[in-house]
């Protein structure tokens, strides 16, 4: 052991009770949200065969790159999975019987060999929802609805960015960009935001673009949605036509559920990956240093369909929550609260038997109690209570045993309230209100 450094793998970390309190705040939460929305909880392995997570990109995309590939004592080709998108798409693949639409939502570890930044770990959790045999857009907008219902209850301050992705194809097909050159183009329109108009042409240059493509482009993905609209309210492109369609009925629902204040429409948002196909969305904190998304998703009608490709369709659509982005949101702007995941702290003075019946008593009736196990002086205890936000703490020695009386002393108003030691009843209700 002398030789051996001990350290984490980069981008991994350990996580104490204080902030996985936090991080487990946040879960709670959000599956609240998730099953409020009729969406139900499963769980996928972490470990995958690496033809099956590469089948989601045809095997030639960037995020390829990042996967932790392995092999087993079988030399079996596997990878840690780095979304919960393809092992959703697996599942359905793997259940027969399954009534549609099927909703469900995933917390689970997902792995990416990138580069490391703030919100942005090499082992980290994601927060899903995903919801297959829907093709009505409707569905696109309740997803835009629940990341709403989602950020106000964790009372983070947001903006819901959408687009329309066979709105962006039928554009750069106007503009003259060929097929083979479409994701790197769309890639470049990604970045309008993050660089500079030189710096954007530079790329599109490097993509093969001309000048005049270059003006066309820059003219189109800076317009607002009306000016899109007498654009090309005269054209005859699919795409074009199926998208403006798509993107005002998005838009129609929003307004109908009184949100489209919270949202925006960007013509520049393309979330990157070719696997979209409709409608994608991203949520970028207001008021924040987190540059990147806390949230994304989007409609792929084809991944599923595919992976079962028994002829017929299987549209999708889900979005993502980042947990390490919005729990760096939320200790950037103090928003959680601090308060212990323990109600009553108990401390026993020559009174261990006692006291452990009156805590197993309180735990039958939903409190969560802590006790002293080892001998302290109590003016050292009571410090470390309220260093640790524990809002009651109950004092039994024996003279209260003999009395049969406690006092239960509320640590955050600063008062106190007596019982007898087996009015549980009573104890509980105190310390729930």
């Amino acid at each position: 052991m002398k030789n051996i450094e001990i350290r984490n793998v980069k981008g991994t970390f350990d996580y104490l009770p204080k902030e996985q309190q936090i991080r487990n705040q946040v879960e709670n939460s959000l599956k609240e949200v998730f099953e409020s929305f009729g969406y139900l909880p499963v769980v996928t392995p972490t470990l995958c065969y690496y033809d099956v997570l590469a089948s989601k990109y045809g095997g030639g995309a960037e995020i390829l790159k990042e996967v932790y590939h392995l092999t087993d004592q079988g030399e079996r080709n596997l990878a840690l999975r780095y979304d919960l998108t393809v092992p959703f798409a697996k599942l359905i693949t793997l259940t027969k019987d399954l009534n549609m639409p099927f909703k469900r939502y995933e917390i689970g570890k997902v792995f990416r060999d990138g580069p490391v930044k703030v919100g942005r770990n090499r082992e980290f959790i994601q927060c899903d929802v995903d919801v297959v045999g829907v093709s009505d857009v409707m569905i696109d907008a309740e997803l835009i609805s629940l990341y709403i219902h989602a950020f106000n209850k964790l009372n983070i301050s947001y903006t819901v960015f959408y687009n329309n992705r066979k709105l962006m194809t039928g554009i750069l097909q106007v503009c003259g960009v060929e097929e083979e050159k479409m994701n790197s183009v769309i890639t470049v329109i990604d970045k309008f935001k993050k660089l500079s108009q030189n710096e954007i042409k530079k790329e599109f240059f490097n993509c093969g673009m001309k000048e005049e493509q270059i003006s066309k482009l820059y003219e189109y993905f800076n317009m607002e949605f009306e000016e899109i609209l007498a654009q090309f309210q005269e054209t005859d492109h699919s795409l074009i036509q199926e998208g403006i369609k798509e993107l005002k009925e998005v838009k129609d629902y929003l307004n109908t559920l009184g949100v489209e204040e919270k949202t925006q429409i960007d013509f520049t948002l393309a979330r990157g990956l070719d696997i979209y196909t409709g409608t994608v969305f991203e949520v970028f904190a207001k008021i924040s240093n987190m540059t990147s998304a806390i949230g994304g998703g989007g409609r792929y009608d084809k991944i599923i369909t595919n992976f079962i490709d028994d002829g017929l369709e299987y549209p999708a659509v889900g979005c993502s929550f980042g947990l390490d982005a919005i729990v760096e949101v939320l200790k950037e702007q103090e928003i959680l609260q601090k308060r212990s995941t323990i109600d009553l702290f108990l401390v026993p003075l020559n009174t261990k038997k006692e006291s452990l019946k009156l805590a197993n008593e309180l735990r039958k009736r939903g409190i969560k109690v802590d006790i002293q196990y080892n001998e302290r002086k109590l003016n050292k205890i009571l410090n470390s209570i309220d260093r640790e936000n524990i809002p009651f703490v109950i004092v039994l020695g024996e003279n209260e045993v003999k009395e049969n009386k406690i006092i239960l002393k509320n640590m955050i108003h600063k008062t106190n309230h007596e019982f007898s030691i087996q009015d549980y009843e009573n104890i509980s209700k105190m310390i729930r209100e």
